[in-house]
């Protein structure tokens, strides 16, 4: 009977130890892209007066740059979007043009989006649908999966509109 609980004590503490390392290996993985979105998150604050965010997304479409896109309201209750560049490395992109805001309803939110993909795709499943810069432009990046092959396409921020043809993904 003593081995049995001494084997039972000596199991739950490895199975805690083990728990507790993997908990302490997630958090040292992704502690560069949580400082990343802690940097935008205080930027967007201080360079275009977001008081409270609600959503924070990465966008990594361009090879130069990633953009941290941040959804939330300023000071006024007007709800923005504002994007934050960074360079691939991580880094905060200094600069006049590292950090763009605009008022939701001078843009495309993403229910808006939505309903425009869907008229324009009807027989799609999204997979994924985000915010962030196509070509110089400020975008909704729309993956999805249509007849078994995924696709991304892009959508004007300012006004919902289609840019370009779209990607096709090789089917694996």
């Amino acid at each position: 009977m003593k081995k049995r609980k001494k084997w039972i004590l000596l199991g739950s503490v490895l199975i805690l130890l083990l728990g507790f390392g993997l908990i302490q290996f997630y958090a040292y993985i992704m502690k560069d892209q949580w400082n990343e979105r802690d940097i935008a998150k205080d930027v967007a604050k201080t360079r275009a007066g977001l008081t409270e965010v609600t959503k924070a997304q990465k966008s990594v479409w361009d090879e130069n740059a990633v953009y941290w896109v941040l959804t939330g309201k300023n000071e006024a209750g007007t709800a923005l979007m504002v994007w934050v560049r960074f360079t691939v490395d991580g880094k905060f992109a200094e600069g006049d043009d590292a950090v763009f805001a605009e008022e939701l309803s001078k843009g495309t939110s993403e229910a808006q989006i939505r309903g425009i993909i869907k008229a324009d795709l009807p027989d799609i499943t999204i997979e994924r649908l985000l915010p962030g810069v196509y070509n110089g432009e400020y975008a909704w990046q729309l993956f999805y999966k249509q007849s078994g092959r995924y696709y991304y396409q892009f959508y004007r921020f300012s006004d919902g509109s289609r840019m370009g043809e779209g990607y096709s993904l090789p089917k694996s």
